[in-house]
């Protein structure tokens, strides 16, 4: 691994704008369970539906079950703390290197952990909102409701309250924003997605550089033009980049 962390550390100190696409690989490693794994947290919030859960129509029907499976994301997500990876990024975006993050996972983590410039496609829980009169909950009042009521209501208005995540029915955010940062790039690093939910997958190959990925498990190559591929590295994202940062720092230091 240590000549692909070199690599990969060389690709870095020569890009002037890194563009990164993260995955659920982010959120595990940082103690936060996939959602359809044997420890995931359908099961352990043992959901007999869990198709259901970001359907908008059943949402609106019965926001009992979303909101069964949300009470235990919240409980993982408050828990969790930004990894090795987290920070070599925000290093990276101090440097001036990293232009900004497109990521697909929900739970806000690259925010908290101090990025600046992150683009939720698929939403994320840190702003929640009335369904009836638009007013704005946080995070931190949504928990509050839920330790009193299963499913949080407006204090405005009585109507149901839906975090910012995009379910299945509405379309992603901030496409056209993550589509010119990937045109912008002259390299991506691809953390811990299989590349196989669009429009996400297809992000990577606007770039005009080279891409990196690194995930622990299968990577679907479909979208991915092997001109511009660097190489796909089946590993922990912590063990790789605590290597690629410190061969990263030997570059610098020169």
């Amino acid at each position: 691994m240590s000549e692909v962390a070199k690599k990969c550390a060389e690709l870095i100190y020569k890009s002037n704008s890194i563009a990164v696409l993260s995955g659920a690989g982010m959120s595990t490693n940082a103690g936060i369970p996939d959602f359809r794994g044997p420890n995931g947290i359908y099961t352990k919030s043992n959901i007999k539906n869990p198709e259901r859960i970001f359907d908008l129509d059943y949402f609106y029907r019965d926001p009992s079950l979303f909101y069964k499976f949300h009470k235990k994301f919240l409980e993982y997500i408050t828990k969790a703390e930004p990894t090795f990876t987290h920070k070599f990024l925000i290093q990276l975006e101090k440097e001036g290197k990293l232009k900004g993050i497109v990521t697909q996972n929900i739970d806000s983590l690259h925010q908290k952990a101090g990025s600046e410039k992150v683009y939720e496609i698929h939403g994320g829980c840190w702003k929640n909102y009335c369904t009836k009169c638009n007013r704005e909950y946080s995070q931190e009042e949504i928990i509050e409701k839920m330790n009193n009521e299963i499913v949080p209501k407006c204090d405005n208005c009585g109507g149901v309250i839906k975090p910012d995540i995009v379910f299945f029915g509405e379309p992603v955010k901030y496409l056209t924003e993550s589509k010119i940062l990937m045109k912008n790039s002259d390299l991506v690093l691809v953390l811990g997605s299989s590349l196989v939910v669009i429009p996400a997958a297809m992000l990577p190959s606007l770039t005009e550089g080279k891409i990196i990925v690194v995930n622990k498990g299968e990577v679907s190559e479909m979208y991915l033009p092997p001109e511009k591929v660097a190489f796909i590295v089946n590993e922990e994202l912590d063990t790789f980049f605590t290597e690629a940062a410190r061969e990263y720092s030997k570059l610098k230091e020169k």
